[in-house]
């Protein structure tokens, strides 16, 4: 569903929803979670890697990782399907495979692909939900870890691994772990969007309360 083409169609209801229950509950109450049993160290000098992430709207992703000490930069966009250059409107399709997705740029010496792979799993989304996540419905929503190199495909399977066997969820972890191929930018309207439109009810209802999760679950991470 194109979020921005029913936006009219459902603020209304959305406004009845916040006017009855608080808008700093989350969708998805944030999970406490083990830290990863592997991962790798922090780099004893400063650089710069990259991860891409897909778990449901890229809003509330974007925002919550930037706000994620170690954390240069975040760019929403695309990636997992074979459409060269997709339009929000042929990815809300559902058509083109690819996913909505975030590009994370972090200093190694100051954070993990571990470590961002906790906040991941514990508040950014819910990695039990197959092809949807929260309101937004269909493969576009799916959550995904799009691995650069062996070392984060080792790392992302490893803590999927530990957590499904620790049980810590309720169902198992639907996450796809994949190969990086291509990421595309998302349109400029959509960077940053939740830090342009905070009074929107979609990210009111969900996607602030992600950073408030972040910032309680995380407080040493948080900035």
């Amino acid at each position: 569903m194109n979020r921005l083409a029913t936006v009219a169609t459902i603020l209304g209801v959305v406004l009845t929803i916040l006017l009855f229950s608080s808008s700093h509950k989350s969708a998805k109450a944030a999970t406490a979670l083990p830290d990863p049993a592997v991962d790798e160290k922090l780099s004893s000098q400063k650089g710069q890697a990259k991860v891409v992430l897909a778990g449901g709207c890229f809003w509330g992703l974007q925002a919550v990782f930037e706000h994620v000490k170690g954390v240069k930069h975040v760019t929403a966009g695309y990636s997992g399907g074979t459409l060269k250059n997709p339009s929000y409107e042929e990815v809300s399709s559902g058509r083109t495979g690819h996913a909505e997705s975030i590009e994370i740029e972090f200093d190694p010496s100051k954070i993990t692909v571990g470590m961002l792979l906790k906040v991941f799993f514990s508040v950014a989304h819910n990695p039990t939900e197959l092809n949807r996540q929260g309101p937004d419905t269909g493969t576009q929503y799916r959550s995904a870890i799009f691995y650069e190199n062996e070392e984060q495909q080792r790392i992302a399977q490893g803590y999927v691994d530990q957590l499904n066997a620790a049980k810590v969820f309720s169902g198992p972890i639907v996450t796809q772990i994949l190969p990086f191929q291509t990421f595309y930018r998302a349109e400029e309207y959509h960077q940053d969007y939740a830090v342009q439109h905070p009074d929107n009810p979609y990210i009111a209802r969900f996607d602030l309360p992600k950073i408030k999760d972040l910032q309680q679950e995380f407080p040493n991470l948080y900035h």
